[in-house]
């Protein structure tokens, strides 16, 4: 039972991380139709500083601080450079341009910080563990990491449901022509949701920091899994990023920690761990193509 509880505990630290990934790309993707490979870089980028300035400084926050404006600038140049360019081109035009942008980043990482991975610790004060249960400790940084993306999920949809400026990126997702008509900047809104997307992406890569090592091509594994998330929660939709960024972190976890013993209940142990391996690795496509099959467009279609 305790180690049940740890592996939820550790898939949902997993699905806030690719919340924080994946509602920066639903929003680009519903808000602005567009396909962005490179949302991995970004990731990677404010990892990369956040170490940076933390090994430098040996204070987490101010890598932090650091890496969140970093990475929303760099969002901002590569919309206003690169993407701008690419709204009314061929979904197959973006996916080329941002894949050149993930190789792109991955050599000026490796130009900048070289081969060698960077390593952080863990914040001193966030070090240690606190008891969930009695006799389940658990480390209190990936509790701090799902109280952080909680946190951010309430501001989203505060900020799109209940401010002036949300009711502009609805506008602006539903029909930019009328929304343009009617005084609002699109190329503004455009570069400042970019940038948002990118700050989000670029606070994940920072909180992950401490428990993977910073590495150039770190953001492409991670990409895959949100892009999961995007399609399973619906295109667009925050609240869907968050249920479906949930759903495939704790599905992926439990399938990795428990499916080669269920397993081995019907079959030999070096079958089960192979087929248990191969299942677990499988689970959160499954668990996509059922979604799919259940409701086409998502969990939760739409811009809400």
């Amino acid at each position: 039972m305790l180690l049940f509880v740890e592996q939820v505990l550790n898939g949902l630290q997993l699905g806030v991380m690719l919340f924080l990934m994946a509602s920066g790309l639903t929003l680009v993707f519903g808000i602005m139709g567009l396909i962005n490979l490179a949302h991995g870089s970004l990731y990677m980028i404010g990892a990369y500083v956040a170490a940076t300035v933390t090994l430098h400084t040996d204070s987490f926050l101010l890598g932090l601080a650091a890496a969140l404006p970093a990475a929303a600038l760099t969002g901002a140049i590569i919309e206003r450079v690169v993407m701008a360019r690419l709204y009314a081109r061929e979904h197959l035009d973006q996916v080329l341009a941002t894949f050149g942008l993930i190789l792109f980043f991955n050599d000026l990482m490796v130009i900048l910080w070289g081969r060698q991975p960077l390593f952080m610790n863990v914040p001193d004060a966030l070090a240690g563990t606190v008891e969930v249960l009695p006799g389940a400790p658990y480390p209190v940084f990936r509790l701090v990491i799902i109280a952080v993306g909680l946190l951010v999920a309430l501001g989203l949809w505060y900020l799109i449901t209940r401010t002036r400026l949300g009711m502009r990126i609805r506008a602006g997702a539903s029909d930019r022509e009328t929304a343009g008509a009617l005084g609002i900047d699109i190329a503004l809104l455009y570069t400042g949701v970019f940038a948002l997307g990118a700050m989000l992406a670029g606070l994940a890569g920072a909180m992950a920091g401490p428990i993977l090592a910073v590495e150039a091509g770190m953001g492409e594994s991670i990409l895959i899994l949100t892009f999961v998330v995007v399609v399973i929660g619906g295109i667009g939709s925050v609240r869907g990023a968050l249920i479906g960024a949930l759903l495939v972190g704790v599905v992926d976890t439990l399938g990795r920690a428990f499916l080669p013993d269920l397993l081995a209940l019907v079959l030999d142990r070096a079958t089960a761990d192979g087929a248990g391996t191969s299942l677990s690795t499988m689970s959160v496509y499954i668990l996509m193509a059922a979604v799919l099959v259940w409701r086409p467009k998502g969990l939760f279609p739409g811009h809400g």
